[in-house]
């Protein structure tokens, strides 16, 4: 490459960096791009849910982001969270809204408040309070007197406390956009003209409110003037606009999948991530946003769908933890740049799109006064391709993008990652009984065994089976439905001794029935049917016999039309069937008594300070209706921990009075439909690539450091079926144990790289870089390295049909006892051990 060329490079580069964020502007949008301060930006932007994390997480959570390359983090704001009572709110811990953004302007990032107030996010009821399903009239999301006075009274309420506190662009502050209404688009049509007018009408309730800043609607094609209408997905190229006023964004990018209980564990690989992007920007795109960028934790019981599991880590390039997730974060991070160096000409004019045959696509931005980028796409799912443009070769890979920030050098392919991958490690060890216990390890629990039953003052009886959530509002997980008759002995249940059937059909999402305080079974829905029907073989008596079935939720619906309307719990019939005879008695429109919750959730056993802990008496195992307390230490350290549940079988944790979730690592994944390396070329779908089939949904269950103290910390867990506590364990994560890279001879240069013409002038070719991630540790060692033509991924790398001999030497010789190291892929370091092949570096080394 020319002096010239480079030289172009690296100013673009240099005014990328400079053009820092600036708050206290003026932020429009045309037809390109979102305007700031009069000027259009590309926007790179990323979610973060506050109350799916810390605030003792959220600056590292946010800095992580900057240095990733995003300009922007995005929020939804959660109804249920902060107004839990009609008219008594919550701003506090993990719902200090106005910290969080504080914090996001504090990093010198933008923010984009989605305020909803519906939400979805597999999230509780989908973010609407339970209060509201119960006033009178009420319909959710449609042109309804009730409903759209509740939704301006919250919505005005969150753009007055960030207008108190000057958080608006317009006085200063980092929020750019704002968003009304979700995804409504989706399922409008089953409102009708209603759902029309109603859309008409919250757009105009946003505008009244004058933040200054640009509303959105995404998945809304008829979004009204001037509302911006954005697109979510997993690709957004071929969206556009309703307007040609309005510019192309995408407000979510799906950057992996939820995880059910009962499902295996969805993942995305980067490769179709970065495509997806670039293809995005390729196409006219200027705003683009991550969802997730980091997941996080659904603590508590804030998690939804129902059936959502407790970890929400969605494959983010920040994993629920908050650790940065490598090859996902650094290959990102370097289409960022590469994206950043095309801005000037990307927001300066339109596209046009130069022919280069079937599948392939050539995109040029250029202006009048000489700026070029352009981006080369094969969008073809078999063939690597050799195109020429402009007069050059590229080789462009099969479902990949090539980023020519001065339409003649390639900085960046999406299919060729120049990033590191880090192999997280997970320390494991018993749980510690705190320090001042004379108890031995693994002992030191004690229990308060939860009533079978009707247990409460507040229980009431009434004929019928009343349907769930309408009963407890959600106040508990847990509903009794309790009958008690009497069989006499000459009963047909009763002859010849034939057993009877218990047959029990319920809404969902699980039950457990109980005869005569005994377990008979236990039955559970799942993430695509709800619904549950058993039949319990079940011994009766002469005399009184007591049905006492639990029914429980996990997590309310969040999504569909008329959602609020979805029910739960035993709506029956309930009937007994006898085996032999053909007797059937139907029971569901008997007196039945009900009772909300449990009675150790009234007595707030989950404090642990109740004195009615039993410490002395044997330790029930492999009961249902357990509730369990220890004390212990925090695994010394500072990196993120975790329970493993393995051992016990559904219920609740709570780690100093702090729920830290619902835990089911009984409920286990489907056998098949797991690849150990998903093919990134073609469509992505939330079921293409999935691990973990056969295993736990979820076995760790993540307790954030601030909420441990150094000893003395209490964990409470309520079992439900049935479990042994002494087999959990503690596991903290940590990263940078093993780190590997796999560069081609075909890489670009790294992106980093473009800022330095004298390395450029150094090593024209592709270069492998290795890092440790943490500052105080240096590579120790090299496990494997092999120019030519190895095999395999990071652990399991080995040598292929041609290995030069010096490539251990050489790579030892540049990395070892460095924190960081660079080797120039090509035979200029190595010597050619094949000719006539392509070649590649690949090494897996330690950090210590």
């Amino acid at each position: 490459m020319a002096s010239k060329e480079i030289l172009l490079l690296v100013l673009c580069w240099g005014l990328v960096v400079l053009a820092t964020t600036s708050f206290g502007a003026n932020v429009t949008y045309d037809h390109r791009a979102v305007v700031i301060g009069g000027k259009r930006r590309v926007l790179i932007s990323g979610s973060i849910h506050y109350p799916r994390s810390t605030p003792e997480m959220w600056p590292d959570l946010i800095q992580k982001s900057k240095d990733g390359g995003l300009d922007v983090i995005e929020t939804y704001v959660f109804w249920n969270l902060h107004e839990p009572v009609r008219n008594q709110y919550n701003f506090e811990g993990r719902y200090d809204l106005v910290k969080f953004v504080k914090l996001v302007a504090e990093a010198g990032l933008y923010a984009h408040l989605r305020i909803g107030p519906y939400v979805c996010a597999e999230w509780n009821f989908g973010g609407f309070p339970l209060w509201l399903h119960f006033i009178p009239g009420i319909q959710f999301r449609t042109d309804n007197e009730p409903f759209k006075a509740e939704m301006q009274r919250f919505t005005a309420k969150i753009v007055d406390m960030m207008k108190q506190e000057k958080l608006y662009a317009s006085q200063g502050g980092p929020i750019i956009l704002s968003q009304i209404e979700n995804e409504y688009g989706n399922i409008d049509s089953a409102y009708g003209a209603a759902g029309k007018s109603y859309i008409k009408w919250a757009a105009g309730m946003a505008l009244s409110l004058d933040t200054g800043v640009p509303w959105v609607m995404c998945q809304q094609s008829d979004a009204p003037d001037p509302i911006i209408n954005t697109c979510n997905g997993f690709y957004c190229d071929q969206f556009t606009p309703n307007s040609n006023n309005k510019p192309k964004m995408w407000t979510e990018n799906w950057s992996g999948w939820f995880l059910s209980f009962g499902g295996a564990v969805p993942y995305r690989p980067v490769e179709d991530l970065a495509f997806a992007v670039a293809r995005f920007f390729q196409r006219g795109g200027t705003f683009q946003n991550y969802y997730m960028y980091h997941g996080g934790t659904n603590f508590d019981r804030t998690s939804g769908g129902p059936f959502i599991s407790t970890s929400y880590d969605y494959d983010a390039p920040l994993d629920e933890y908050g650790l940065i997730r490598q090859p996902k974060w650094g290959h990102l991070k370097d289409l960022h740049k590469a994206i950043k160096l095309c801005e000037a000409a990307l927001v300066a004019t339109d596209p046009t799109y130069p022919s280069l045959g079937p599948n392939l696509e050539a995109t040029v931005y250029k202006t009048g006064s000489g700026l070029c980028s352009a981006f080369l796409a094969n969008i073809g799912t078999n063939s690597d391709v050799t195109v020429k443009f402009n007069g050059n070769s590229y080789l462009l890979p099969a479902w990949s993008v090539s980023i020519l920030p001065d339409c003649k050098n390639v900085v960046f392919n999406t299919a060729k990652i120049n990033s590191v991958t880090l192999v997280p490690s997970f320390s494991r060890q018993s749980l510690q009984v705190a320090a001042d216990s004379s108890d031995a390890i693994g002992s030191g629990w004690s229990y308060i065994n939860e009533p079978v039953g009707i247990s409460k003052d507040d229980a009431f009886t009434k004929p019928g089976l009343l349907e769930q959530i309408n009963t407890t509002a959600d106040q508990s997980d847990y509903l009794w439905y309790s009958f008690s008759t009497n069989i006499k002995a000459d009963e047909p249940l009763l002859e010849d001794g034939s057993k009877t059937v218990l047959h029990v059909q319920s809404l969902g999402h699980a039950l457990h029935a109980f005869i005569n305080g005994k377990l008979v079974g236990s039955g559970y829905g799942s993430s695509s049917n709800a619904k549950v029907t058993v039949d319990f073989p079940i011994a009766l008596a002469p005399g009184k016999n007591t049905f006492d079935l639990l029914s429980l939720t996990v997590g309310l619906q969040n999504y569909g039309a008329f959602y609020e309307k979805t029910g739960a719990g035993i709506t029956g019939p309930v009937q007994l069937k006898g085996s032999g005879n053909g007797t059937n008695i139907d029971l569901s429109s008997q007196q039945w008594t009900y009772q909300t919750g449990l009675k150790g959730e009234e007595l707030n056993f989950p404090s642990g300070s109740s004195t009615q802990w039993d410490s002395k008496s044997t330790l029930p195992m492999l009961q249902p209706l357990v509730w369990y307390k220890t004390t212990f230490d925090a695994p010394a350290g500072s990196e993120p921990v975790a329970i493993d549940f393995t051992g016990m079988g559904k219920g609740e944790a709570w780690v100093n009075g702090q729920s830290i979730g619902r835990y089911w690592p009984t409920y286990v994944s489907q056998n098949g439909g797991c690849t150990d390396s998903c093919n990134y070329r073609g469509a992505y779908s939330s079921n293409k690539c999935l691990k973990n089939c056969g295993k736990p949904s979820q076995s760790l269950y993540h307790i954030p450091r601030s909420w441990l103290k150094s000893s003395g910390n209490t964990l409470v867990l309520f079992e439900e079926i049935g479990g042994d506590p002494t087999k959990i364990s503690f596991v903290t994560k940590q990263l940078g144990s093993s780190l590997c890279s796999h560069v081609t001879d075909s890489h670009p240069l790294p992106v980093d790289m473009w800022g330095s013409d004298s390395k450029i002038q150094r090593k024209p070719g592709p270069v492998l870089s290795l890092e440790c991630p943490n500052p105080n540790q240096v590579i120790s060692s090299i496990k494997f390295a092999s120019f030519g033509t190895p095999l395999g991924t990071c652990g399991s790398f080995s040598r292929g049909r041609c290995s030069s001999a010096r490539s251990l030497s050489v790579v030892r010789q540049a990395c070892v006892g460095s924190k960081s190291c660079s080797i120039g892929v090509s035979v200029n370091t190595f010597g050619d051990p094949c000719k006539g092949v392509t070649k590649s570096l690949a090494v897996e080394a330690s950090c210590t």
